[in-house]
């Protein structure tokens, strides 16, 4: 099985995934988001596929997200993806993509449900 994660190294959660993915046996493709972050076409597929709407990828903890107002009710995906895009920082992490699936992996024990996939 491929594996690809949206991958931030400073971040515990997302070093846990990579290892257990990796302890696992699988090597997989590893993209540091804050350093190549993602076309909107690539965030909205990956949107679209975890099926929780941009909010669902949303890094609501981020002091940017309440600057921005993307905490009010009334703001919609494309909102969300504008300022995803503008500032890579908002989506959380880490976000796993295999063939069959794309979950935020949060905490990092929801990686296993791919593992056994």
């Amino acid at each position: 099985m491929q594996f690809t994660v949206y991958h931030n190294p400073r971040c515990g959660t997302s070093r846990n995934v990579l290892a257990a993915i990796r302890e696992a046996g699988h090597e997989p493709e590893v993209i540091e988001y804050l350093k190549t972050p993602p076309s909107r076409g690539t965030l909205e597929s990956l949107i679209a596929r975890a099926g929780h709407g941009a909010r669902g990828l949303l890094r609501a903890k981020e002091p940017l997200v309440a600057e921005l107002g993307l905490d009010a009710a009334d703001v919609t995906d494309a909102q969300i993806v504008d300022a995803m895009m503008a500032h890579p920082i908002l989506i959380n992490r880490p976000i796993v993509v295999t063939e069959q699936a794309v979950k935020l992996c949060r905490p990092s024990e929801t990686v296993a449900e791919l593992l056994t996939a």
